[in-house]
């Protein structure tokens, strides 16, 4: 009996830790913020090429817009709620939480920038 508690107790753990790995907030989009989500994985050289960059622009725009890095390896159920069939995928979110903007592929920092300016000045 005792080892079928530490089993079950072995695989909450497992359950909260992979629920945690997720960056940025439970909610996304963000409610009533602008939203970029870039999904990908952190052993995907593109998504490398895109982590600065990213990091960038979460600093620039705090407090304006979140942006936010999934690892869809590290969370695998994020990709299918996303609807990600190639990573790196990066979408956007107006402020009323919809889907505005969808991109495959590297996306340099002057094609985002522009993008969240374009919906952080609307609505």
């Amino acid at each position: 009996m005792k080892a079928k508690s530490s089993v079950l107790i072995v695989l909450m753990m497992i359950m909260i830790s992979a629920g945690t790995a997720l960056a940025g907030p439970a909610e996304i989009p963000v409610k009533n913020t602008v939203t970029l989500v870039d999904l990908g994985a952190k052993s995907c050289i593109p998504c490398k090429a895109m982590a600065p960059i990213l990091e960038e622009l979460k600093k620039e725009y705090k407090g304006r817009a979140e942006v936010i890095f999934i690892d869809i390896r590290q969370n695998p159920g994020e990709a299918k709620k996303f609807k990600v069939s190639i990573i790196p995928t990066q979408i956007l979110y107006n402020r009323n939480g919809k889907e505005v903007f969808r991109h495959m592929g590297f996306l340099d920092k002057k094609s985002m920038s522009a993008k969240i300016e374009q919906y952080l000045g609307t609505e």
